[in-house]
């Protein structure tokens, strides 16, 4: 069995049995990044991606159209075998660590690290090197994690595709001809090609979910409020979530106990400690049986014109299952499914009108040339800097916080949110969770959407409602379509049970294989692990 295919948890095993060391760990899983992408070609700041210097030693930008998947934005060779032999130190003297302690991982281009550069995928950020870790990333760090690299992303996080990259878009392992989904597509190519155990994303509208479902990966955008945003690039600050993405619900659980809990830095904290990880990680954990769960099922989840027949079938099969494990399936209302999508862009694209208005060219990052005054150095440097949909919708941001649309779209959309959480709250009075597909189409051509944005928007109407409340949601794959692509369901549940939808995951996990499959592009037995 190729190392690359087993799970973060096993290679963490791997390591503390002294069956293999943090050195060789990373060693293999940065050599397959590199056969994969091979030189760099550089991105739109030179050689190496924006920015970079490029070369063959240290740490190598990995930017440009030129591999297979495009997933990394910047492969960390040096900083990355430093860590590993220091994490191995460590664990040679007995310190004991957390279950990932020497395992590496990737993590997505807009979350903060020292090592190497932070740019979001925008030309705006191009060289930025952090002075500090996110909080995510500092955790990871503590409890003995080994960072790879940094994934590549739609810009800014605005897309579903990832395909609104300056690095160029990011192919889906499954078939090199699809898009991954987005925006935290970088990270769900990595992992499920074996060129990372396993990777931190981030969620503002599904851009976990997504993609975990688009490539058949396990993942979870937590409660907002449990993991810190400190040091995560802000798209959406309401809505913005970091969340683990990984092979199965085992590695997305112990993930998610490293990353949340407390952080003074992040005034949005609403949890004292950090989650547990899942019961189901000790083999004594039970008979795996779902007895007393109650799921709910919404009618106008699956009655939606736009949902593939093959994601359909196969999460109601997923349905028959659950129920085969002594779950209670229930038919359940949750009405305004149709609002989610509108109501979540005026949100976003308002806070990102915001959040955006730092790059100006003045402080870091990009700044264009030829501007005379300060006046055009501003409109220069984020007219070239910023992208086509990063521009969309700062531009629509601007027009809802006007003054004359103010009330009619911002506020309207602030209401519409109100109604969605009383709504999701009521129905999860009835049911312990709510199971949905992830997204109404399976992987499409890349190109294929990329000039009809109303069109991409509608891949996020069954995930952006629960950054609208809040709430926990995760994605597991669930089958195959006809043409062999993963589709993906989502389990949500009420405030803080994180755990306990992973938990519920695993179980299913138990008993079925999808989870094991891997892409045959990149593993010549295409099957299990």
């Amino acid at each position: 069995m190729d190392i690359r295919e087993k799970t973060a948890l096993e290679l963490g095993q791997l390591i503390k049995e002294r069956k293999a060391s943090s050195p060789e760990l990373t060693r293999a899983f940065l050599d397959a990044a590199k056969e994969d992408f091979g030189k760099p070609e550089g991105g739109p700041g030179g050689n190496g991606g924006p920015g970079g210097d490029g070369g063959t030693g240290g740490d190598s930008g990995m930017g440009g159209d030129s591999g297979k998947l495009n997933a990394y934005t910047e492969v960390l060779e040096e900083s990355a075998m430093n860590a590993a032999a220091a994490v191995q130190a460590r664990i040679d003297k007995g310190e004991n660590l957390s279950p990932l302690a020497g395992v590496p991982i990737a993590i997505k281009d807009n979350i903060c690290t020292t090592e190497g550069r932070t740019t979001a995928a925008s030309k705006i950020l191009a060289g930025f090197r952090s002075p500090f870790d996110a909080d995510a990333a500092e955790k990871l760090k503590e409890a003995g994690a080994v960072i790879l690299g940094k994934t590549n992303m739609d810009e800014f996080a605005m897309g579903s595709s990832t395909e609104n990259s300056c690095y160029g878009p990011v192919r889906n392992p499954w078939n090199l001809s699809r898009v991954p989904g987005g925006s935290s597509g970088g990270s769900a190519a990595a992992v499920a090609a074996g060129l990372a155990p396993c990777a931190l994303g981030s969620d503002t509208g599904g851009s976990v979910r997504q993609p975990c479902g688009f490539t058949g990966l396990t993942g979870i955008k937590p409660t907002y409020g449990s993991v810190s945003r400190h040091g995560l690039v802000a798209y959406a600050s309401s809505l913005d979530q970091i969340g683990p993405m990984a092979l199965d619900a085992r590695d997305a659980s112990v993930m998610l106990s490293i990353i949340s809990g407390p952080d003074g830095r992040d005034s949005t904290m609403s949890i004292e400690e950090p989650f547990m990880p899942c019961g189901i990680l000790h083999d004594d954990a039970g008979d795996g049986r779902l007895d007393g769960i109650a799921i709910g099922l919404p009618e106008s989840y699956f009655g939606l014109p736009a949902l593939d027949g093959s994601i359909k079938a196969n999460v109601l099969a997923a349905v028959e299952t659950l129920r085969g494990l002594g779950a209670e399936v229930r038919d359940i209302d949750l009405p305004l499914l149709d609002y989610g999508v509108p109501a979540y862009l005026a949100i976003a694209c308002a806070e990102a009108a915001s959040n955006l208005a730092r790059y100006d060219g003045v402080k870091y990052g990009f700044r264009a040339e030829n501007a005379a005054t300060i006046e055009e150095v501003y409109a220069k440097t984020r007219g070239e800097g910023f992208g086509d949909e990063a521009k969309r919708r700062i531009l629509f941001g601007y027009f809802v916080l006007s003054s004359e649309n103010f009330e009619t779209y911002f506020r309207q959309a602030q209401r519409v949110r109100g109604m969605i959480k009383r709504a999701y709250d009521k129905a999860l009075k009835g049911c312990d969770f709510i199971l949905t597909p992830v997204s109404p189409s399976t992987p499409y051509e890349i190109g294929t959407r990329i000039s009809d944005p109303l069109e991409m928007y509608i891949g996020d109407i069954y995930t952006a409602s629960l950054n609208l409340t809040g709430l926990p949601g995760a994605a597991a794959p669930c089958g195959f379509d006809q043409d062999g692509m993963p589709t993906g369901m989502q389990l949500v549940g009420k405030a803080f049970s994180d755990i306990t939808i992973l938990d519920v995951i695993a179980r299913y996990q138990r008993v079925t294989d999808f989870h094991r499959k891997r892409p045959p592009l990149f593993f010549a037995k295409g099957g299990d692990r």
